[in-house]
């Protein structure tokens, strides 16, 4: 029997794992949507647009709790990035792990955004859209390449702080935003936010600088793209972040002022 291509390999791989994460999606959506009414007894009186974003914000925490878990062991707790541990180039250095993991991560992306594009403006405007856009492209490309991983996990880990965004979301919807656990939330996402897109990112462009010598060695679209993207996305964090540090003052203004 002749041998198979070798797109059996690697490449079913990336579209296994890819297919895996929107399956994923689905499936943690119409879970979502089943045990919401006996967590919560509001979900009934729900509108559809609510309950729709609702569920779709089910999928969206528990990509960023796999997406920061993962790229939180690959980067720190494995030795696939350790300066020491090989003596291939850093930015070459990919496992099937790493593969898969962002084969997953782009089922979610192209997931979210058939939803965003399908209910639009409803789950969010043109900036989700250049968000999820970007993500994919750089995703794809590091994918393809093997090439630019440790800084595509960087960026990735910063999906840690969705949770908290959902949180304050699902308590303001429950008619909870005058809660304690609503400040807290709040507070949550401003130090997280702070730590995992303001401060990891100054991380990742020193990082980057410190091996350009590296950096360079990447495919031409690949390493302009590394140059252009992460500053788009980490201009996006500043503002978001500003608007979160806004929410924040304007919510503890008023449970000061309501004691």
């Amino acid at each position: 029997m002749a041998d198979l291509p070798s797109f059996s390999t690697k490449e079913f791989y990336w579209l296994a794992s890819c297919f895996w994460g929107i399956i994923t999606c689905k499936l943690v959506y119409d879970i979502t949507g089943f045990i919401s009414p006996f967590c919560f007894k509001g979900y009934g009186k729900l509108s559809d647009k609510e309950k729709m974003e609702w569920n779709n914000r089910g999928f969206s925490t528990f990509h960023a709790l796999i997406a920061a878990w993962a790229s939180l062991y690959l980067l720190l707790f494995s030795d696939l990035f350790d300066e020491d541990s090989s003596n291939d180039l850093i930015v070459n250095r990919s496992s099937v792990i790493s593969n898969m993991f962002l084969g997953f991560s782009i089922g979610y992306f192209l997931s979210d955004l058939a939803m965003v594009f399908w209910h639009f403006p409803a789950l969010g405007g043109l900036e989700y859209v250049l968000h999820h856009g970007l993500s994919m492209f750089s995703i794809s490309l590091s994918l393809m390449s093997s090439q630019g991983q440790i800084y595509i996990l960087m960026v990735l880990f910063s999906e840690s702080t969705t949770p908290f965004v959902n949180i304050r979301w699902y308590l303001d919807v429950a008619g909870w935003k005058s809660s304690t656990i609503y400040i807290y939330n709040g507070i949550a996402l401003f130090f997280g936010w702070l730590i995992a897109r303001i401060f990891l990112f100054i991380y990742f462009f020193a990082h980057m600088f410190n091996h350009f010598d590296e950096v360079k060695k990447i495919f031409p679209l690949g390493f302009y793209s590394l140059l252009t993207v992460p500053p788009v996305l980490g201009l996006m964090n500043v503002v978001w972040f500003w608007k979160i540090v806004k929410g924040l003052i304007k919510t503890i203004s008023k449970a000061r002022h309501r004691e």
